[in-house]
């Protein structure tokens, strides 16, 4: 028979080790995403992108949901990506050649820009986990899962957009990591006219 007393110290051992391990913080519920990704009307930062073959870039941002984006390369890259009028344009900094284009409903970044955000909405989000502090939802275009995900992360109070990975049909994967969100009163329309842009290469 196993003595009293040590059996009686190895559980107040557990009991004590359990205690001093701190609880690990509960995702933040999608409902509460959706409310902030819906706030997010006009805004901001500076972001550090990391590309499927690990090399950088950065660059600023500017968000204006509904449907609109622009992502503004620092030098020596010239790239710009706008994002406007339901449409995806690529500008190669380098060639002078019309940009590469696709319908915004095409891509996972859609998921952000999109009228309405819910991520309750069936078969969206398909992952949920904490991690460092952090939540992460991974998200896909309920209807055409073959589009890609958008793995989203956010830390809490407040609740706050930190960084996204896009994984694309071909199962490459980039990263964009964002500085302090800025929120903004409006931007110049012209910010997010492709055509604007075409017009000036």
């Amino acid at each position: 028979m196993t003595p009293l007393r040590p059996l009686r110290s190895t559980i107040a051992l557990a009991a004590f080790l359990a205690s001093a391990v701190p609880a690990l913080a509960a995702p933040i519920p999608l409902s509460e995403l959706s409310r902030y990704i819906n706030s997010l009307t006009k805004a901001q930062t500076n972001f550090v992108q990391v590309n499927a073959d690990g090399s950088q870039s950065s660059g600023m941002l500017y968000i204006s949901r509904p449907g609109r984006a622009r992502f503004e390369y620092a030098p020596p890259d010239k790239t710009l990506v706008i994002a406007g009028g339901g449409s995806v344009a690529i500008f190669d900094g380098k060639s002078n050649q019309p940009p590469e284009q696709y319908p915004l409903r095409r891509t996972p970044l859609n998921l952000v820009l999109a009228p309405k955000v819910d991520f309750g909405q069936a078969k969206m989000v398909v992952g949920q986990r904490e991690v460092e502090g952090t939540t992460r939802v991974l998200a896909q275009d309920p209807e055409h899962p073959e589009y890609g995900t958008i793995e989203l992360v956010f830390s809490p109070d407040p609740t706050t957009l930190r960084a996204w990975i896009i994984t694309d049909e071909a199962g490459n994967q980039t990263e964009v990591k964002l500085g302090p969100l800025a929120q903004a009163e409006s931007f110049p329309i012209s910010l997010f006219d492709i055509g604007l842009q075409k017009s000036k290469r």
